[in-house]
């Protein structure tokens, strides 16, 4: 077995604008061994696009999933897929919405093979204007820090630290993660009990649990668009994520006394997704305005 390996899993839903850049990125890298493209249901031309790259490239198979379990679950259904077909050591997951440049995953590679504990290591998330993405770089979720700092958005934002190639931290991005197969394996993969968002904390949180190290590599560049799958549905996509704030807390938190804020906790989350709701419905009514 080749140690470089790596079996990539990319789960689409309404992913036509950016799925073949994506792909097309990942077929560049000579350590992929094969290219596992997980549909969510999706309602454009993506599984096309996907069918039209896979009858050039062997490397890349679909599988369709009946109806959206979510991200996490796509990614489970997609390392399943590789395992049964003859697993490769490494595991990358990688957003539709993602570009990996000429060389990252050799430079990836490179220095996982240093880190004899990895559990998952990001890429510097960037976006068109080259902008970092601050969710490459997060801390643990917790009430307190969210307290702290007033429920305001970069809570869990990490600087990053230039003069490190490779920064330890609590928790890296979803949206690009190379992680061990057996480290994956050790910890029985993502929780589908998530839907969308949160997730990628989870199972970094359960990795570092587990024992293994969590870090980005600072000098491995990735183009991020974000959000392209979740636009159209901003309120579907809010009310997830606060469910995976209660799941999250609820598991990792809610310990001992704290199980006592539990309604406290519940009812935040509940007021400020009420909060959203109304600037989101307008927002949905702009877009939908603009696309007629």
């Amino acid at each position: 077995m080749n140690p470089n390996a790596v079996d990539a899993v990319v789960v689409s839903y309404d992913s036509g604008s950016t799925i073949d850049a994506c792909l097309r990125a990942l077929l560049a890298q000579p350590e992929l061994a094969s290219l596992r493209v997980v549909d969510n249901g999706s309602r454009d031309d993506t599984v096309s696009r996907v069918e039209a790259l896979a009858a050039a490239d062997p490397r890349i198979v679909l599988r369709r999933q009946p109806g959206n379990p979510g991200f996490a679950a796509g990614c489970n259904a997609g390392a399943a897929v590789s395992a049964a077909t003859g697993p490769s050591p490494w595991l990358l997951f990688v957003n539709p919405d993602v570009e990996l440049p000429d060389g990252a995953l050799a430079r990836l590679l490179m220095h996982a093979a240093a880190m004899p504990r990895l559990g998952a290591l990001g890429a510097d998330l960037r976006d068109a204007e080259g902008d970092r993405d601050p969710a490459a770089r997060r801390r643990d979720l917790a009430l307190s820090r969210m307290l702290l700092a007033a429920g305001r958005r970069g809570a869990l934002d990490l600087p990053p630290d230039d003069s490190r190639a490779v920064q330890p931290v609590d928790a890296c991005s979803g949206a690009l993660m190379l992680v061990p197969r057996r480290a994956f394996e050790a910890i029985g993969g993502w929780d589908a009990g998530y839907r969308l968002h949160v997730e990628d904390l989870d199972i970094c949180r359960r990795l570092r649990a587990g024992g293994f190290d969590v870090a980005v590599a600072n000098d491995v560049p990735a183009l991020h668009h974000r959000g392209v799958s979740s636009r159209a549905r901003p309120f579907f996509v809010e009310w997830h994520k606060h469910r995976g704030l209660w799941r999250y807390w609820w598991r990792f938190e809610a310990r001992g006394v704290a199980t006592l804020w539990a309604p406290l906790v519940l009812a935040a989350l509940g007021a400020r997704l009420v909060g959203l709701a109304w600037p989101l419905a307008a927002l949905r009514a702009v877009s939908a305005d603009a696309q007629r």
